[in-house]
């Protein structure tokens, strides 16, 4: 699949796919239509989790000084205040999974939903405080199909005065990936998954369905 036709070199600029091989077996699991709505939570938990590890790499870290059984030593801590923020309500399945790597992580919901019949956006929930609270934000949703709902959910954090965002999802469409670059150039972007292209409805082929209605069993 060359799912890479059509996006330029500035698209894929902080643009990171996996190749972890565990990330990949799971993905098959989760695009097969028999897949029942608990495994499919339980796996998007297990590949958010590992796609974590990818984009957390470059956590800044400050020295601590702490005990052992055996002796004092200097050690690192998490040097930075990071909140997580899924996009409703499909980007909730990946929250579970990021607080058990982050614990001291806050979560902020941004709620979106996008109009069947013009694809665009539209915002229905925003509790953010008035100021931002945290240093790092990763936005986290499972499907990067048209690119609008992650547009939407970075204007407002940047409006909100979020100075670094990096956005998670696990699969992503070349025209999502376009209209996010070309919108926050700045924004790393971490996915499992490149499909090939979005169909007539805005759905990512081949892609997996709607995240939403697979993981609650609302199709």
């Amino acid at each position: 699949m060359d799912s890479q036709v059509g996006l330029s070199d500035a698209d894929l600029k902080d643009f990171h796919v996996s190749k972890h091989p565990l990330i990949l077996h799971k993905l098959s699991i989760l695009r097969d239509v028999n897949t029942e709505p608990k495994r499919f939570r339980e796996v998007v938990d297990e590949i958010t989790s590992l796609l974590c590890y990818e984009a957390t790499a470059d956590l800044p870290l400050s020295t601590i000084r702490i005990k052992t059984p055996l002796a004092e030593i200097d050690s690192q801590d998490i040097a930075t205040r990071i909140g997580l923020v899924p996009i409703l309500r499909s980007g909730m399945g990946m929250v579970h999974a990021m607080l058990n790597m982050i614990p001291s992580a806050q979560v902020w919901h941004i709620g979106l939903y996008r109009d069947h019949r013009t694809l665009q956006p539209v915002t229905y929930y925003n509790k953010l405080p008035d100021q931002a609270t945290v240093d790092m934000c990763l936005v986290l949703d499972p499907m990067l199909a048209t690119g609008g709902s992650a547009v939407a959910t970075i204007d407002i954090l940047k409006h909100w005065g979020a100075r670094q965002i990096k956005f998670m999802g696990l699969i992503a469409a070349p025209e999502g990936v376009r209209t996010l670059r070309q919108a926050h150039p700045d924004v790393p972007v971490y996915v499992a998954s490149l499909d090939s292209h979005l169909n007539e409805h805005g759905y990512i082929v081949p892609g997996l369905g709607d995240a939403g209605d697979r993981q609650y069993g609302t199709i």
